[in-house]
């Protein structure tokens, strides 16, 4: 049986209730005004100003909307404009009470102490009764019955819209059983009713059992501290959701249904990555750009940053169909001025990229093309080295042809002591770029980071797909570990390389504390709401062909140089002559021309002596 209406009450039913309290509140004040006894003077005098009384208060109503809030969500701009309407109509009646005695018959419409007691039983009515119907509405609503107990971190103003939005929702089968803040003279006191504790009482709540979700609503939290709360909330089995920013609120007014869930990506614990936007601005302001791989992951994500400093263009180029309408897409809805051009063109053709540099004419290439699938390479050879050798000389050397002020190469960290194809093939690549930068007057710049979070093929899908499918999630080894970085990261500290590079250069990204791969399947199980061996069970593979157990950014032999920006390294790395880096490119070519793996594995290990191949078929 429902005890509490699904509906509102109508609005014109709440103006009469008003307009009734007024009209009692009258009554009484003259009664209390002559004990109950007024006399019949008095009397016909409020029978003559009681139609003013009701038009005043009638019209005041009206334009201060006070019968427009939601009785049962009263809140403080409510009792603002019950409190403005009430006092503009009484002083009106004061107003009207002094121009008849100065200026008509010497003579009150309504006795002051009567306009005054009216004015404050009429205040005081109106807004008890409101907070009487919103308090009696959160008590029928019953929290003690609620199915899921909610503690909200932050107890600032994005805490108190929170649980007022859960209180408004009345969907939402929720109680909210305790704030908790990093500020210490908000603990012991109370925000909507509900206590409010310091953060390190947190895990002493979830520990108890008696928690069934934190809210994250605090918007200063820095990443590092974000992780840490949904570490805690995660080891007690609790759910976690996070208000996402103010900007996202539809409307400008958040509902329950925005409150999103956790991702994965909140539990690297890094602060997030500041730019020097000036740099940037200077380097991309104005200039023609052509990113190659424009559809992956990280080439798409470049598009969306570049558009924020205003080049003259961007020239989306790449050959996976599909993928690349759909950014056309996504970036026709961002790109008021026009500034984002499609190209469909494989890095490959040599003849269709000189065509596209040549219509083009860009200033800066961000070459992010690439075949990147470690196991998919391993088997396929001669095509990693077409793509990611080939693919690469092709618009290095048509960068030099066409003048193009920098060319930026996408690399990885799997080109450190490489133990796979792929691997191999992109640090083939990166002495190439390398060692052209001492021939030509454009500046080649590399940029190496780790695995990306979310992006095509990488473990962030194919867990999510697995869980959904009932799993099992396949971890290859039990101790493998990977550094991981969000793409809007990396695609950052790429164009922030970019803009400090001088030439020369391979830059490698501070990638954090390296994660085990293990434990980032069971936290995405957690985050599914599932339990590990009940709902889902997580099946070691062993270590496929190409793959390494530990992943490095910087080789033993290799160090580094600080840069002006705190995450970026400059890499010392031996450098080649570009004749004979020209030559072992020559060679891998006739190689992949002939289709010969084998030969490309052992010329692969001739060029790159850290190269360790893992390949059985190819050894």
């Amino acid at each position: 049986m429902k005890i509490l209406p699904t509906r509102n009450t109508p609005r014109w039913i709440i103006f009469l209730v008003d307009l009734g309290v007024c009209f009692v509140a009258l009554i009484a004040a003259y009664l209390v005004r002559f004990e109950f006894n007024p006399p019949k003077i008095e009397i016909d005098l409020a029978k003559a100003f009681l139609p003013i009384f009701i038009t005043v208060r009638v019209l005041s109503f009206i334009l201060g909307k006070t019968y427009a809030g939601i009785i049962r969500y009263t809140s403080t701009q409510d009792t603002m404009r019950i409190f403005v309407v009430l006092t503009s109509g009484s002083f009106l009646f004061l107003v009207a009470n002094f121009l008849r005695y100065k200026f008509y018959d010497g003579n009150f419409f309504i006795p002051t102490s009567i306009i005054i007691i009216e004015y404050l039983l009429s205040l005081f009515a109106m807004i008890v009764s409101r907070i009487a119907v919103k308090v009696l509405y959160l008590e029928l609503k019953t929290p003690s019955k609620a199915s899921r107990r909610v503690v909200i971190y932050g107890a600032g103003e994005g805490g108190m819209i929170t649980k007022r939005t859960i209180d408004r929702d009345s969907r939402a089968d929720v109680e909210v059983i305790a704030f908790f803040d990093d500020d210490k003279s908000k603990t012991g006191k109370k925000l909507e009713g509900t206590d409010i504790y310091h953060a390190t009482k947190l895990e002493e709540f979830l520990s108890s059992g008696k928690v069934d979700e934190v809210i994250i609503a605090s918007v200063a939290l820095d990443r590092q501290k974000r992780a840490q709360i949904i570490q805690s909330a995660l080891k007690y089995d609790v759910k976690v959701r996070q208000l996402p920013p103010a900007t996202q609120w539809i409307g400008g007014e958040l509902s329950v249904q925005q409150i999103r869930n956790i991702r994965i990506e909140d539990l690297l614990g890094r602060d997030a990555i500041q730019l020097d936007s000036t740099v940037v601005s200077d380097n991309i302001k104005g200039k023609r750009i052509l990113v190659t791989g424009a559809a992956g992951s990280i080439g798409s994500e470049l598009v969306r940053q570049l558009l924020v400093f205003e080049p003259l263009k961007i020239f989306m180029l790449d050959q996976a169909e599909t993928p690349l309408f759909e950014l056309e897409q996504e970036i026709n809805a961002i790109d008021s001025n026009n500034i984002c051009v499609t190209a469909m063109g494989d890095v490959r053709s040599e003849d269709r990229m000189r065509r596209a540099l040549d219509v083009f004419k860009p200033q800066i290439i961000f070459h992010a093309a690439a075949y990147k699938h470690v196991p998919l390479m391993e088997s396929n050879p001669s095509e990693a080295i077409r793509v990611n050798v080939l693919g690469t000389k092709i618009m290095a050397d048509l960068a030099d042809e066409f003048g193009v002020e920098s060319f930026v190469f996408i690399s990885t960290d799997k080109a450190v002591n490489p133990t796979s194809v792929m691997g191999a093939s992109k640090r083939a690549a990166e002495m190439y770029v390398q060692s052209k930068n001492s021939v030509s007057n454009t500046a080649y710049i590399t940029t190496r980071f780790g695995n990306v979070l979310g992006s095509n093929g990488s473990v962030i899908p194919i867990f999510k797909k697995q869980i959904e499918e009932g799993g099992p999630i396949t971890v290859t080894h039990q101790d493998v570990t990977r550094f991981f970085m969000t793409i809007p990261e990396a695609s950052q500290l790429v164009l922030q390389a970019a803009s400090m590079g001088k030439g020369g250069e391979i830059f490698a990204f501070d990638m954090g504390e390296s994660v085990k791969i293990i434990d980032l399947a069971r936290n995405m199980i957690k985050l599914s709401g599932l339990m590990e061996g009940k709902d889902i069970e997580i099946k070691i593979t062993g270590l496929r062909p190409g793959e390494k157990l530990y992943e490095e950014v910087l080789s033993d032999k290799e160090n580094t140089m600080p840069t002006p920006h705190p995450k970026i390294l400059i890499a010392k790395v031996r450098e080649y002559e570009y004749a004979q880096v020209l030559q072992e490119i020559a060679t891998l070519i006739q190689l992949f021309d002939e289709q010969n793996n084998s030969k490309i594995i052992s010329k692969l290990k001739e060029m790159i002596p850290e190269y360790n191949s893992t390949n059985v078929e190819f050894q």
